[in-house]
């Protein structure tokens, strides 16, 4: 079983704490989407769309974050019950969509400098054109990414669009701010997948240095994620690339191999 991801990514953070989660082995590849590598022609063949995490298991090849973690979850019940394997909960499904509806992306960017966000920006639609110059073959999926890279870069100049975005945010969190005063985790007094789904967003507003204004001012949401980032798999997925000086000096190894092949042309 393979999987293409990377530590920046929101998904890829959901599947890598299912896969620990339930003890699966994985062959992990880093796909960094901040400097183009899920552009390169052989990924973008197996995932014309160039999103990440994508799971690999044989010819078997998924795309979609909760698809690939219903798979995985299918996998650990067909072999624990002897063939036999058990759905999950409509209760832990509906948080996992509840969850994936909030798109993260406009949040993410728009909480970066803009001076950062558009050399980055910049750099990526290179690396698309240069792509699409290596293979003609697939130069339509190439140019419908350069595209999206526009479109965003536009949508982020709205300021109605960011505005949904974030009362989306703040709407979820409201409403898993109630269910934890009922319950210990998303769902049910276990960890369960919905709180796998959960955990990353929690994550990427830490990282963001928002957890004061979205995560303490809601009790119950506090309490919880001090909880669930004392997890093993939370201490491996997200905490060994992103706690303290680690999260410096990732983000600065990327930029500088971002200035260094803008530097250079070499995309």
């Amino acid at each position: 079983m393979q999987l293409y991801h990377h530590p920046f990514s929101l998904d890829s953070q959901k599947v890598r704490l299912t896969l620990e989660e339930k003890g699966i082995d994985y062959t992990s590849y880093h796909m960094n989407p901040l400097t183009g590598k899920n552009m390169d022609a052989f990924f973008f063949r197996m995932n014309p769309s160039g999103k990440i995490p994508v799971l690999q298991n044989g010819s078997h090849i998924i795309y979609d974050t909760i698809e690939i973690i219903q798979y995985i979850q299918r996998i650990v019940e067909t072999v624990s019950s002897g063939g036999n394997g058990t759905t999950l909960s409509s209760n832990v499904i509906e948080w996992m969509h509840k969850i994936q509806e909030w798109d993260s992306k406009y949040f993410t960017l728009c909480h970066i400098p803009v001076k950062y966000r558009l050399y980055v920006s910049k750099f990526l639609r290179r690396v698309i054109i240069a792509r699409m110059a290596e293979s003609p073959k697939l130069a339509s999926d190439y140019h419908r990414k350069l595209k999206e890279a526009y479109d965003t870069d536009e949508k982020l100049k709205n300021v109605e669009v960011l505005g949904q975005n974030k009362d989306h945010l703040e709407k979820l969190l409201d409403e898993v701010e109630v269910e934890l005063g009922e319950t210990s985790y998303l769902a049910g007094e276990e960890f369960n997948l919905a709180d796998v789904m959960l955990i990353p967003v929690l994550a990427r507003l830490e990282l963001l240095k928002l957890e004061d204004e979205y995560i303490n001012s809601r009790p119950n949401l506090a309490d919880y994620w001090a909880v669930v980032r004392q997890r093993p798999s939370y201490k491996k997925v997200i905490g060994r690339y992103f706690d303290g000086w680690r999260r410096r000096k990732r983000l600065l190894k990327t930029w500088c191999f971002i200035c260094m092949r803008s530097l250079l042309r070499k995309y």
